[in-house]
């Protein structure tokens, strides 16, 4: 497929010698030269140039800029003090959006006036190409006459609307009167008057047929508007032959100063409804009836205030992963909040909300929460500087009855009602911060909380009447950043220019003493979560507020990075960070030593990574978590990248875990312009099966984008779950953007 001639590229150097430039300077200044000293190794151009009536004349080739406008052509006469040129030959403009093609075409830098009796211009996705061209830069309106408008990116479009008088906005619209669309020369439809977006933001249709094993066969519908800058939103209408109709629609409004709101509704007569596709447990009959709805609002309307909202409506437990299999691996227990955030220079003040919308979740209701933090600065003209933390909120605890199952789902539509509370906290610190010897910095801290909690309903072991907490902690941090450079450092394997590295080691001493009231005998509205990577030791930075216990911990911290220049730019060599808890006090439990943490990502050529992310237990020496990725991307035709996840089953750390081992592997291709494929498997190790595969080709048509998937999930002790799908777009709005097809393929067999 050959490249659509109105879209090549103007190719500009990065260097510009300036052979002409007028006698009084003017702002902007031009640039005229022969193309050959922008191009070397084209025919050697000839210039003329009279300083005194400010012409200038090209043969073979010339270059001119003035501005932000750029012309090329084989021969042109140039007027500076006017602007005006008339250029011959593979004429070619660029001015900002815009880019225009002939082969005679007569052009005014300073006015932005065109005209040309054959013109080719077009930003992608859509392109056009008339006779007649007229048109003035400062209004940015162009009309031309026998003209016509595509999306299809090659010499010889196979899908077009032509009209017989068009007006081109670049940038913004095309509108064409007398209008004929017509696919491979054939006439299909007439339009008296038409008009289209110039970009993304264009009505079109996407629609996926396909068959999955728990839907049968199936047809899914999407249609994209837009209306301006104002709003924009779907229309969902889509049939699975075992379950049923689904419709629904999206919208998106922009309200300016006051922010950005989606809402997003879809309703679904279930003829199945107790029937998983993951093969989770059934908790009691599911609603025929299933829906969602989500509201989602975000604004700025004064200098630092920030509005936020989002409201997550779900139906049954399994809405979700029957049907939106992407996003319920990202996120099973979707919330709901509100949200105000003022800031100031030195303090912010948070409100939030957090309403049981759904109630076959666990949750904590804030109804609401309040919080003042006082960011860390200096007091008066001391060197001591204060931070400090405080919030008072209204809480009520509900507790899934079946947590081991789906992240929490159970089989009720209530739970049960755990603990229910008003508290009030406040904490404040103290820091000394200072240098010593102009390479160690040594930052010792001391800081109190207390906590009230009401007497309402507290059902785990805590007294009748009103709680307080008193918290001190204290301790010192000790920290220093070395590096050394290497500039003469080169190795063409690792593609190392230049060395430098950074070492930087540091030491975080934690004393908390009991405190007053045990963590046991306090509601845990913000309790410690489980957690695969390490939580921080520090207070606030440690916010599980109800957990807080005795500490007399050391955690040891090293980083080594090696720096080097590749294509001009820094890029990091390699990057590995080790941390280490010492406990000299350990509790009922736990051990001395924590877990060693390790993250280290290599990167030996700009195309290849190497990332790992580690938990090795030291008492017992076994592998707790281990994360490993393998990145190959040489170039645009190809790419695989290699997987492993491991985390050892049991308890340990702060929960009990079920064990993981899974090999990934996903592998991208491109055969030519017009075809690709893409393979994604994940492989089981515990259970011995390839639990995932994703299969796609990729077909370039023209004016669409095509995508057939077949996915197999292997499900444990259920039936494989089959889905082939194709889904098919306009390749101007693409129903699946670049790269979003790896983040979440499941868009792709119509999830």
């Amino acid at each position: 497929m050959k490249p659509f001639a109105a879209i090549a590229p103007i190719i500009l150097a990065g260097l510009w010698s300036f052979a002409f430039s007028t006698a009084a300077q003017e702002s902007p200044s031009w640039e005229v030269q022969a193309l050959s000293k922008i191009i070397p190794g084209t025919v050697e151009g000839k210039m003329d140039y009279d300083p005194t009536t400010g012409t200038a004349t090209g043969t073979n080739g010339i270059y001119v800029r003035y501005g932000d406008a750029h012309l090329t052509a084989d021969s042109a006469a140039l007027d500076m003090k006017s602007g005006e040129v008339t250029a011959d030959g593979h004429v070619r403009i660029e001015s900002g959006d815009g880019l225009w093609v002939g082969d005679h075409i007569r052009y005014n830098f300073k006015t932005r006036q065109m005209t040309s009796a054959q013109f080719r211009t077009g930003k992608w996705p859509v392109f056009a190409s008339g006779t007649e061209l007229t048109g003035d830069g400062s209004n940015r309106v162009y009309v031309a006459r026998n003209a016509f408008v595509t999306t299809d990116d090659v010499a010889d479009p196979e899908l077009k609307v032509r009209a017989s008088r068009i007006k081109i906005i670049p940038g913004k619209s095309v509108e064409m009167w007398n209008a004929v669309f017509s696919a491979h020369g054939v006439p299909v439809f007439y339009f008296p008057y038409y008009k289209r977006n110039l970009g993304a933001h264009a009505n079109n249709f996407t629609f996926a047929p396909g068959f999955r094993s728990t839907y049968g066969a199936f047809l899914l519908n999407t249609y994209r508007w837009y209306l301006g800058d104002a709003a924009d939103g779907q229309l969902h209408l889509d049939y699975r032959a075992k379950r049923g109709v689904g419709a629904g629609p999206d919208a998106t409004l922009n309200f300016g100063d006051w922010g950005v709101a989606s809402l997003k509704y879809y309703y679904l007569n279930d003829r199945s409804a107790n029937t998983s596709t993951n093969a989770f447990p059934q908790f009691g009959s599911m609603p025929r009836d299933r829906q969602l709805m989500e509201f989602n609002w975000q604004a700025t309307p004064a200098t630092n205030l920030n509005l936020k909202a989002l409201v997550n409506y779900q139906s049954d437990p399994l809405l979700m992963n029957d049907f939106y299999d992407g996003e319920f691996a990202v996120n099973p227990q979707p919330g709901t909040f509100v949200e105000a955030n003022k800031y100031w220079d030195n303090w912010s003040l948070d409100a939030l909300a957090t309403p049981r919308v759904n109630s076959f979740f666990s949750q904590v209701e804030r109804l609401p929460d309040v919080q003042l933090t006082g960011y860390r600065q200096q007091v008066l003209d001391t060197p001591v500087y204060y931070d400090s933390q405080s919030s008072l909120g209204a809480y009520r605890q509900f507790v899934s009855n079946a947590s081991l199952y789906t992240n929490g789902l159970y089989q009720a539509t209530n739970g049960y009602y755990a603990n229910s509370a008003t508290r009030a906290d406040t904490y404040h610190q103290f820091t000394l911060p200072w240098t010593i010897g102009h390479w160690l910095t040594v930052t010792p801290r001391i800081g109190g909380r207390l906590t009230y909690y009401s007497s309402q309903n507290l059902t785990n072991g805590a007294p009748n009447g009103d709680v307080h907490r008193e918290v001190l902690n204290t301790g010192v941090e000790l920290s220093c950043k070395a590096s050394r450079l290497w500039r003469d450092a080169t190795n063409s394997v690792l593609q190392v220019n230049g060395l430098r590295h950074i070492l930087e080691p540091s030491v975080n001493y934690v004393f908390v003493p009991n405190p007053s009231t045990p963590p046991g005998q306090l509601p845990q509205f913000d309790g410690e979560q489980p957690s695969l990577l390490e939580l921080p030791l520090d207070f606030p930075d440690y916010n599980s507020i109800d957990s807080i216990d005795t500490q007399n911990v050391i955690r040891f911290g090293l980083r080594n990075t090696l720096q080097t220049q590749r294509d001009g730019q820094l890029d990091r060599l390699l990057d590995w960070n080790l941390q280490l808890d010492c406990r000299l006090d350990p509790q009922p439990g736990q051990h001395q030593l924590d877990d060693l943490y390790s993250t280290f990502t290599f990167k030996p050529r700009t195309w290849l990574a190497a990332e790992s992310q580690t938990r090795y237990d030291l008492d017992y020496g076994q592998l707790n978590l281990a994360f490993e990725q393998l990145t190959f991307a040489p170039d645009d035709r190809w790419s695989w990248g290699l997987g492993y996840w491991y985390l050892r089953g049991g308890a340990w750390g702060n929960s009990f875990w079920t064990e993981n081992n899974i090999v990934t592997s996903s592998f991208f291709v491109r055969l030519g312009d017009n075809w690709g494929g893409r393979l994604t498997q994940d492989f089981n190790i515990v259970t011995e099966r390839l639990q995932d595969q994703i299969f796609t080709i990729y077909r370039d048509l023209r004016s669409l984008t095509s995508a057939l998937s077949l996915r197999v999930a292997n499900n444990s002790g259920g039936p494989a779950d089959v889905t082939i799908a194709v889904m098919f777009s306009l390749k101007a709005s693409p129903a699946v953007g670049v790269g979003e097809d790896v983040a979440n393929p499941y868009r792709l067999v119509g999830e």
